[in-house]
């Protein structure tokens, strides 16, 4: 989670430690050193994903053809709730029921030979 925090530009330090779930739900990050430690709670607020891409679609899956793939298929998160983050593990369903709207995940297909 810290990578993918430091992928999205938010640049953890390195005294950070593995996130864990909190106890609203959300990842929460220690930081500092041994003896004076502070709780950062990051928690995502229920509210659409998809603000406007093709929102006349029930689910909104793309599908890209990656030769170098060792399974057949392979489905990575778009709604950012899954467990299994960043691969999907179908959470978009219920955030798509609470929230109207219309995410689902990013499937990479390997071609048929």
């Amino acid at each position: 989670m810290a990578s993918i925090l430091n992928l999205a530009g938010v640049g953890l330090p390195s005294s950070v430690a593995a996130p864990r779930r909190g106890r609203d739900g959300g990842f929460a990050f220690a930081v500092g050193r041994a003896r004076t430690r502070r709780v950062v709670s990051v928690r995502a607020e229920v509210q659409a994903i998809n603000p406007e891409i093709r929102k006349s679609e029930e689910k909104v899956v793309d599908s890209v053809v990656v030769s170098e793939l060792s399974k057949p298929l392979t489905a990575y998160c778009r709604c950012w709730r899954s467990g299994t983050f960043p691969l999907c593990d179908g959470s978009h369903v219920k955030h798509n029921k609470a929230t109207g709207d219309n995410v689902g995940p990013l499937l990479l297909k390997k071609p048929k030979e």
